[in-house]
């Protein structure tokens, strides 16, 4: 993915590492678009950065997506970047299913779900293009896991191998497929995530993020350095006793 002089569409930005990277992508030159549900934070985020463009799309419905596909791309017919940013994550207790039954539901209609429909709604339009990517979102607990999160980090290993299944498969077309792989970042993602001293500054994370990008435009996975403690556990050896200082390090693995 070249850093520049792309159109760009980001469901599930309008916080957090999304908003942090549509920003940042703007900013690089690119046309960008900010896709969320709440249409009072989508009118803030076009009043206070000009030129970003915004649609309103929940990833949990699949009649959202392809109503918010058709918007794009009927404005933005040169689109040849999606980012499938939206995601959600919840605190699970397995012991009593009444617990997490509808939050396990929620994660992997939000998180496996809405990726699938999102690539769907647009892949015809991408592999017209002459150089296009998607960047699926996974986690660095797709490769080791936070124990009070179990539907996310399984959601997250399903986007890792959906991200691999899919570049084999588009191999023989212009459409790159990249898997950006965050640590613990910064944001509302969890409650208290925004103050821990274990979670990477957004700023940080987003800086090298992009400055990946531009020094790796045909990377496969993007791996700020910090993710390579969770991401290569298994590879060093270290696996148990990485799952173990991950949950102890803090009540939320932050």
């Amino acid at each position: 993915m070249n850093i520049s002089n792309n159109t760009v569409f980001i469901p599930g930005s309008t916080s957090g590492i999304g908003l942090a990277l549509a920003l940042e992508l703007q900013a690089r030159g690119n046309t960008v678009i900010v896709g969320g549900r709440r249409t009072e934070l989508l009118e803030r985020i076009a009043a206070e950065h000009p030129g970003i463009d915004t649609v309103q799309i929940d990833t949990a419905d699949a009649a959202s997506i392809d109503s918010a596909a058709k918007q794009v791309l009927a404005k933005h017919p040169d689109l040849n970047v999606l980012v499938t940013m939206a995601g959600i994550m919840r605190v699970e207790d397995w012991h009593r299913p009444e617990s997490f039954l509808a939050s396990a539901e929620s994660v992997v209609t939000t998180n496996v779900l809405g990726p699938i429909r999102l690539i769907a709604a647009f892949i015809e339009h991408l592999r017209a293009q002459p150089d296009a990517t998607i960047m699926t979102v996974s986690s660095g607990l797709a490769f080791a896991p936070l124990k009070v999160t179990s539907s996310y980090n399984a959601s997250k290993a399903a986007i890792h191998m959906l991200s691999e299944s899919i570049r084999l498969q588009l191999a023989d077309t212009s459409v790159k497929v990249m898997e950006l792989e965050p640590p613990a970042v910064r944001t509302s993602l969890l409650p208290g995530q925004e103050e821990s001293e274990f979670a990477m500054p957004l700023d940080e994370f987003v800086a090298e993020v992009v400055a990946l990008l531009e020094a790796q435009p045909d990377a496969k996975e993007i791996q700020v350095e910090r993710v390579k403690f969770l991401r290569y556990a298994e590879a060093r050896g270290d696996y148990d006793q990485v799952v173990a200082t991950l949950n102890a390090s803090d009540p939320h693995g932050k």
